[in-house]
């Protein structure tokens, strides 16, 4: 006997974190109230990345309307029913504002529900899917893209060996394994009962592990200062590697280590044009276009944080023709732009950073990944832990999403920092706090 066919109610926020999320629920019964195509025609005139997902969800709904009646149901490929309905409960809780559209999307899966459905409300907003449960709604997140960060790929593993091993590796720079990693994944040799350690990096063609060799290494005047921080300037500064993650805590010198290899590449070795810079506007209070000025003023408050780790760089940084900050960008060495900008660019022959990557939804990060032209390197950083995005979470957004996604191929690269390198201060806030 098969199982009930479930109902499933389609919150409007999951359309913008991926505009084909109905494409995802197969052979069941997938609901639009008619509210979400309200408020999705409310968003669409937006010039953000919301606005962009409205239209496409708008489109896509639009398209299966074309194979019949879609208030009837519209059979899917994916073998699901799709509807698109006006109906909510007209008995409801008094204390249950109606002139709200996220209560009547919340109504609809109600009526549904009472009329014997066996219905899930899907949203990514957290409120709602309580306001949901408390109507006895069975309700759930969109989980078609999460990831477990706890057991997120870290890039490296870890052991204890001989003093004869770490020798070999670091003498013959290789050495055969008697276990298998993934291309680009690394290898932490420590001498037991010592400090004393030595990194390998496995080449998945040969199927040796190859020494790495960052010590001591300064990188337009900064260091590596850890094992972490030396995984991450070889992966960095690898040519035949065009993607790279570093996922860590706020001080584990993610964008310091991005910035420093990128303007390496650029300046001295010429290997790219420029070192492209951005990150995620998103607003804690009112949004970019309430703030005083042209773009440049307004992308100067958001985009601080790159201003000062630039400016690091060039207080240790030595080089008789490059004097300040401002300089390298008169000269376009290095470009500072919002992510709403670079949308629809051409990118060749550049190493791009994309800052604070964990504010993506993975539908942004394909977006983004996908504008590489030839000879391109991308770089994305980000902290999990710190999301400011209100329908993303540390397991749902893009950043950890592409991680999971990528891990194993050739030319992908990723690393986790563990340990803060700012101050013990530092350090002990972001654990505690």
């Amino acid at each position: 006997m098969s199982d009930p066919v479930k109902s499933f109610v389609i919150d409007t926020n999951v359309f913008i974190h991926k505009p084909d999320a109905i494409l995802s629920f197969r052979d069941n019964e997938v609901i639009v109230p008619l509210w979400v195509l309200e408020e999705l025609d409310k968003l669409k005139t937006s010039g953000d990345e919301k606005g962009r997902n409205a239209r496409h969800a708008i489109r896509i709904l639009e398209a299966m309307t074309k194979k019949g009646n879609i208030n009837e149901g519209v059979k899917m490929e994916n073998g699901s029913i799709l509807k698109v309905v006006l109906t909510h409960e007209k008995d409801v809780p008094a204390d249950l504002r109606q002139d709200s559209a996220d209560n009547k999307i919340l109504l609809t899966a109600l009526t549904l529900k009472k009329r014997g459905r066996q219905v899930f409300f899907v949203s990514k907003d957290i409120n709602a899917r309580v306001k949901a449960t408390a109507l006895g709604i069975k309700a759930v997140d969109y989980e078609k893209q999460k990831v477990n960060l706890s057991d997120l790929y870290s890039g490296y593993r870890q052991e204890v060996v001989a003093r004869e091993t770490i020798n070999e590796l670091a003498t013959s720079g290789c050495m055969q394994l008697n276990q298998e990693l993934r291309p680009n994944e690394y290898m932490i040799l420590t001498e037991k009962g010592t400090e004393t350690t030595a990194i390998g990096r496995f080449d998945a063609r040969e199927g040796l592990l190859r020494y790495v060799d960052h010590i001591g290494e300064t990188v337009t005047g900064v260091s590596p200062l850890n094992d972490n921080q030396r995984i991450a300037i070889n992966l960095l500064l690898d040519d035949s590697i065009r993607l790279v993650t570093l996922v860590g805590k706020a001080g584990t010198g993610k964008t310091l280590l991005a910035i420093s290899s990128g303007l390496k590449k650029v300046l001295e070795e010429k290997i790219y044009t420029r070192v492209l810079v951005s990150r995620p506007v998103i607003p804690l209070g009112k949004d970019i276009g309430y703030l005083p000025g042209a773009k440049e003023e307004k992308l100067s408050h958001w985009m601080q944080p790159l201003f000062d780790n630039l400016d690091y760089i060039m207080s240790v940084y030595k080089s008789p023709t490059i004097k300040n900050t401002d300089w390298l960008l008169q000269n376009k060495m290095i470009e500072i732009e919002a992510l709403t900008y670079i949308r629809g660019r051409s990118l060749p022959n550049q190493f791009i950073i994309i800052d604070e990557a964990q504010n993506l939804s993975p539908h942004e990060i394909k977006t983004i990944v996908s504008r590489a032209g030839e000879n391109t390197k991308v770089v994305l950083t980000g902290d999990p832990y710190q999301i400011d995005s209100p329908y993303l979470d540390s397991n749902s957004n893009g950043l950890t999403y592409l991680v999971e996604a990528f891990k194993g191929r050739e030319i992908f690269g990723h690393v986790t920092l563990e340990k803060s390198e700012r101050s013990p201060l530092a350090e002990l806030a972001a654990e505690l706090l």
